[in-house]
């Protein structure tokens, strides 16, 4: 099986249009390396569940394929879902807690509705930081009182970053060939940086939130996983589209593309003009190195890069988002739990789930995010709109939009973050440096991370960003130095 080991959905589509791979075939494939090397050996966790129709699904696209054709590059493709999305199936839908446990959706997400459409196999679900990491301020991200803790698979004792842990994991180990992560800060470009795979934050507006367990409806989407541009952009390009139950995805109609695919153009470079931020570097001395050099990959290629950079406001908006996501989340989820026929029914319900069975939902870490949620009013209060006013003022048009207007560029870049740190239960998270993410999360703006190297074994990102509806230039420009950089390397395992 050794053509399957890390295949690319273009490979795995040639093998199968030839006739020489079933997706059955592949099902198994990734089974079998899901019991060998998540449930046993370095035992990485990344998979809360696996979805028991997957193989039934993988033999009707077979059919399907050999009587009608393919219905789309992801036709018979595996994709695993974070713990937070919806399936309407026989899988549980619990963002990591036991507080949903037994919880079934009654539907489809949109999202895994136009996978089911584009012919996907939904493989399974992933591991998670617990509520998307939104529970306490020492959590350990890919820790789940349902879960546990996933592990980072270049080194088992270090994090995968989070909140979408299992995600990444399972993508950089093959277990499945692409996944779904979601994003509120950091949350898909974060663990995708640390595990050494291209992660994708859309627009918000591009993919449909609705049926996904919310944090914040300003900052939140989904977005894909995995382990090259292309494959992430085939999978967004099934996800994507426009959905009534999701009032941010009206103007994908106007400003969305048809075809994402359609700008995976190896040349996008030439001429380009990309602004190297200094703000997100200087935390370590080879990074900023590696970042440098990925530069002058770039000028080789053609581009313009503009650098020593300043993000305007970088820093000045943290409170205020805190404050917005706090609102928001006591909002949303009470909306989300309202109507989903959970065993916890409002956010109250929630926290006094937690204090009850303490010991299996706290046993290393509060839940004091959650408390300050819930003393929250709500979204009508002055306070709320006042933070959301400045925090996405700060962060996008006088932001990010300011600097790509002032030195007339299509795109920033900088370091993603740092390498991962090791697992501390006790104490939680303590990040080395760098992010890249905030500005973009608050702004709703897109965001690429793509590998760049190594830092002692541990793989560290570069992030593209750029303004809303921006993706078909940050797709040409990552796609283009990804083909010259190459810079990913598998786990040894």
């Amino acid at each position: 099986m050794d053509k399957l080991k890390d295949a690319t959905i273009e490979s795995l589509q040639d093998l199968m249009d030839k006739g020489e791979l079933k997706a059955e075939d592949l099902v198994r494939y990734y089974l079998e390396r899901i019991e060998t090397y998540d449930r046993k050996g370095p035992e990485l966790n990344s998979v809360l569940e696996i979805n028991p129709d997957s193989l039934e699904m993988a033999r009707s696209l077979d059919k399907e394929r050999k009587e009608k054709g393919r219905r789309s590059p992801l036709h018979g493709i595996p994709v695993m879902l974070k713990g937070n999305i919806d399936t309407g199936d026989k899988m549980e839908t619990t963002a990591g807690s036991l507080a949903l446990a037994g919880h079934k959706a009654a539907g489809d997400a949109f999202l895994a509705e136009q996978l089911r459409k584009a012919g996907a196999v939904i493989l399974g679900k992933t591991n998670l930081s617990e509520w998307a990491n939104f529970r306490s301020s020492r959590s350990s991200s890919g820790w789940s009182s349902r879960g546990g803790q996933t592990r980072n698979p270049y080194d088992r004792e270090r994090s995968p970053c989070g909140s979408s842990s299992g995600s990444g994991v399972a993508v950089a180990a093959d277990f499945t060939t692409v996944a779904v992560g979601t994003e509120t800060d950091g949350s898909i470009v974060c663990p995708s940086q640390k595990n050494g795979i291209v992660g994708f934050k859309p627009t918000i507006g591009l993919v449909s939130r609705s049926g996904i367990i919310p944090i914040a409806h300003s900052q939140d989407t989904a977005g894909p996983m995995a382990r090259t541009v292309s494959d992430a952009v085939y999978l967004l390009d099934a996800m994507k589209g426009s959905d009534s139950r999701d009032e941010s995805t009206r103007p994908f109609g106007v400003k969305g593309e048809k075809d994402y695919a359609s700008f995976l153009k190896s040349g996008a470079l030439k001429g380009a003009r990309i602004g190297l931020v200094k703000s997100f570097c200087g935390f370590r001395s080879d990074i900023d190195e590696m970042v440098a050099e990925a530069a002058e990959q770039m000028r080789q290629a053609g581009a313009q890069i503009i650098e020593d950079l300043e993000l305007p406001h970088m820093r000045e908006y943290d409170d205020e988002e805190m404050e917005v996501l706090l609102y928001e989340f006591k909002a949303d989820l009470n909306a989300y739990l309202s109507g989903a026929g959970a065993p916890v029914k409002n956010l109250e319900e929630l926290i006094d789930f937690n204090r009850k069975r303490s010991g299996e939902t706290m046993p290393w870490f509060g839940q004091e995010l959650l408390i300050k949620a819930q003393e929250k009013g709500d979204l009508t209060e002055e306070t709320y709109k006042k933070a959301r006013e400045k925090s996405l003022r700060l962060a996008g048009e006088e932001g990010i939009d300011s600097l790509l207007k002032e030195h007339q560029l299509q795109a920033l870049i900088g370091p993603t973050g740092g390498p991962a740190w090791k697992i501390d239960l006790i104490n939680g998270d303590h990040y080395t440096g760098g992010g890249a993410s905030q500005a973009a999360a608050i702004a709703g703006y897109p965001h690429i991370t793509v590998p760049m190297g190594f830092v002692h074994g541990l793989p560290v990102g570069l992030s593209f960003i750029g303004t809303a509806w921006s993706e078909p230039v940050l797709i040409g420009l990552a796609y283009s130095w990804e083909q010259i950089s190459r810079k990913r390397r598998p786990p040894e395992m």
